[in-house]
């Protein structure tokens, strides 16, 4: 008795062993679900696709769908006794298991045991472990016990990995060899299932002699089972692979940039919801519009190509390349290469020296540096609907998205938001400033001095005009007097709301980092009366049998600028259209109706921009390189040469389509108050005329006296004052001239912009008054 007892105590060790494994191993639940699984579809709001969300690259067929070939090679070389066995096939456990022993390592898994294995991956793992083989057995034989064989075969069959993004026998056969899996013949499928021994190291497109030894060996697996003659295997041994390749990648779509944003989007959704998107059938409908979609991606590749054609010229030139040897060392230090140099122990000089004497390697590397890039968005004003989307030239070069994820300086573009806050402080458009040149500290010890591509004229220039010719000098005068916070504060009400502003004087110039969407959403809020609304993507989201789940209407708007304010802002950007920076939309692309815009150039031709408003639809475009060391050149490189004409033939092309009504109007300004129509170049900014003010009190006279630095900023040769004290700066007249203009800041705030030095007649100081009424010192 006790000798039996010694004997069976390791069997019942290895049943007590089993059962406590039985609980660690997954529960079989519907293996088949993945054959009706419905991947999400993104659709336009005129119903076109999109995008499709799938989980993996895979189509399920069922087991009469796939050719008699694959089966019988599969059963020859993975599970001759597959019909046999109820999961694990013990001779063959114990054959692997002795030859092992002996050094020649062989598996001895059944197809079902390796199907356990892809499907459960993480429960059962991969490690050679006893472990590991046990949950696999158990979970085999859970698998045997729910399904049938013939269902077993079809569910491994479509979901076995071939490499490429690549799942089941479907999709790989459209992959090595285009065409369906009910087509392969003999060769196709022992190629094929060969594969599955290591779909890497046997890789028909990389390690084609492998391949095809792998192959021959499944070929000679079915002459020995009788799946094939003699003469059949002599004859088919010889042939080569005859690789059809393509890979099955999912197309990008029309708007891939969107799609990708769109797919984060939908997983959250359906996190929150409950839903699944990759086997749910979700139906997206965006508030893309096709026809739209396709007008702004032809006109933005049509205009880069012809800008690339700029750019290669530029860079392939005597000045280009190879005269920027600084900066090209500069590129190759921050390639891979490079440090892959570095770390195997070349100096600086034989790194740099190695990789130029590369020319392919430098010719990949310049063609990456040089290739423009470009964004272009169109969004709606009053409803936030986002009609059009393109981030890059092409998705298949660049993904990175310049309308969502590129953040550049926006240059002239961002002027709005100053004249913006001066005309809600009461600014008029006719109101003037001196056309000169103007020095500002930065606060740092440096002086910061803005210019224009022309001479200054030393004469005045309202603000309307300077807005439409985009005059830096003056806007940066008037930057003085606004004051960065506001204009920032202005800036994130209108629409800039995920950059961060950088409140510093030359903000007002677009200095600060933002991104296309932004600028667009804050156009549209000019658009809207002021009215902020945020940018829309998703109209609603609908099951499988079309019930919807959720549908979404625009954002509430925000007041972002006061409809007075914003009227005169609007009324001076349809001035950039009509006669500024934005007039080829008028004369070269003949656009008519109402539309306000304005063009934007940053340093060196670094950036292009251009935002056209429509009362319907507002559009941005942004032209540039990746490396913002990289620049365009003039005068091709301008925002009204690079960035405009793509916007001018996509209206163009909407327009023709009538997808925009040319006749729409911007909504009515608000009547201004009476004061602001009683005067020429005067309102609640400048002192208004006498006769219409009340008598003032009397107000207490300072003695005259040099007005201290500390109370003003030198503009060329005046000053632009911002007294400790709340007063109006006089400076003294010009011989014979004008006296100078005098700006009141309210509540009754003032400052001056005085005559050059030189021009004063006699030497008469400035004089300070108290302002009646003073609020004190604010801003």
């Amino acid at each position: 008795m006790v000798l039996l007892l010694l004997a069976l105590l390791p069997v019942f060790l290895a049943a007590w062993y089993l059962m406590t494994q039985v609980p660690a191993t997954p529960v079989i639940g519907n293996l088949k679900r993945q054959q009706a699984e419905h991947p999400s579809v993104l659709l336009t709001s005129d119903g076109q696709e999109l995008a499709v969300y799938r989980k993996t690259n895979r189509q399920w067929v069922p087991l009469e769908g796939i050719s008699p070939h694959v089966l019988a090679a599969l059963l020859a070389v993975e599970d001759q006794r597959f019909y046999e066995h109820r999961g694990l096939d013990l001779r063959r456990t114990v054959a692997a298991a002795w030859n092992t022993f002996q050094g020649r390592l062989q598996g001895g898994s059944t197809i079902t045991q390796q199907l356990a294995r892809n499907l459960y991956p993480e429960e059962i793992g991969r490690a050679p472990t006893l472990e590991r083989k046990v949950k696999e057995a158990i979970t085999a034989l859970k698998i045997e016990r729910a399904y049938g064989k013939d269902e077993i075969l079809e569910i491994y069959l479509n979901t076995v990995p071939f490499l490429y993004n690549t799942y089941g026998i479907e999709m790989a056969a459209r992959t090595y060899f285009d065409k369906n899996a009910r087509d392969l013949d003999v060769l196709e499928s022992a190629t094929l299932v060969g594969m599955l021994k290591g779909t890497t190291y046997y890789n028909p497109v990389l390690n084609p002699q492998r391949a095809q030894q792998r192959r021959n060996i499944v070929l000679a697996q079915l002459a020995r089972h009788g799946k094939l003659e003699q003469a059949q295997l002599d004859q088919l041994r010889g042939q080569p692979l005859q690789l059809n390749f393509e890979r099955q990648d999912e197309q990008p779509g029309p708007a891939p940039h969107l799609a990708v944003l769109m797919r984060r989007w939908l997983i959250d959704w359906a996190d929150r919801n409950g839903r699944n998107v990759y086997a749910d059938g979700l139906v997206v409908r965006t508030t893309i519009d096709s026809r739209a979609q396709a007008m702004a991606q032809a006109a933005l590749s049509a205009q880069t190509e012809r800008l690339q054609k700029l750019a290669d010229t530029t860079w392939n030139g005597r000045q280009g390349w190879n005269a920027r040897r600084d900066l090209v060392d500069a590129f190759l230090r921050e390639t891979q290469q490079f440090q892959a140099a570095r770390t195997a122990g070349m100096s600086d000089v034989e790194a740099l020296a190695k990789l130029r004497s590369d020319a392919t390697f430098m010719q990949a590397l310049r063609a990456d540096k040089t290739r423009l890039q470009a964004g272009l968005v169109a969004m709606e004003p009053g409803t936030g609907y986002v009609r059009a989307w393109v981030g890059s030239r092409d998705f298949s070069q660049d993904q990175f998205d310049h309308v969502q994820q590129a953040r550049r300086q926006p240059g002239s573009t961002f002027k709005p938001f100053v004249y913006g806050a001066a005309f809600a402080l009461g600014a008029r458009p006719s109101d003037q400033l001196i056309d000169q040149p103007i020095d500002i500290p930065d606060g740092q010890g440096r002086i910061w001095r803005p210019t224009d591509a022309g001479q200054p004229t030393g004469e005045p220039m309202a603000l309307r005009d300077a807005l439409a010719l985009s005059r830096n000098t003056i806007t940066a005068q008037l930057m003085q007097y606004v004051g960065a916070p506001k204009v920032a504060q202005l800036a994130q009400a209108m629409g800039v709301r995920d950059s961060r502003l950088e409140e510093v004087p030359s903000i007002g110039l677009g200095t600060s980092l933002v991104t296309l969407r932004e600028m667009a959403a804050a156009y549209a809020t000019i658009a809207n009366a002021g009215q902020y609304v945020a940018p829309a993507l998703v109209l609603q989201v609908e099951d499988r049998s079309g019930k919807v789940l959720e549908a979404f209407r625009p954002a509430a708007p925000e007041p972002a600028l006061d409809p007075a304010a914003n009227a005169v802002l609007l009324d001076a950007l349809r001035a950039a259209i009509d006669r500024g920076t934005g007039a080829p939309i008028r004369s070269r692309y003949r656009l008519q109706g109402e539309l306000a815009g304005k063009t934007g150039t940053t340093q060196e031709n670094t950036d292009g921009w251009f935002i056209l408003a429509h009362p319907r639809l507002v559009t941005g475009a942004w032209v540039g390189f990746n490396d913002s060391r990289i620049t365009m050149q003039d005068p091709w490189g301008q925002g009204a040469r690079s960035a405009l004409p793509m916007v001018g033939e996509f209206m163009q092309g909407l327009v023709k389509a009538k997808l925009v009504d040319p006749k729409a109007k911007f909504p009515k300004a608000p009547e201004p108050p009476l004061q602001q129509d009683a005067g020429a170049g005067w309102g609640t900014l400048f002192p208004p005329p006498p006769e219409l003010l009340e008598p003032p009190a009397p107000a207490a006279t300072v003695p005259s006296m040099p007005l201290p630095a500390e109370y003003g900023v030198n503009v060329g040769g005046g000053t632009l004052g911002f007294p400790s004290q709340p007063a109006i700066v006089v400076a003294p007249p010009r011989a014979g001239g004008p006296p100078p203009e005098v700006l009141a800041l309210p509540p009754q705030r003032a400052i001056v912009v005085a005559p050059p030095r030189g021009e004063l007649s006699g030497a008469g100081p400035a004089q300070l008054l108290p302002t009646p009424g003073s609020a004190g010192p604010g801003y």
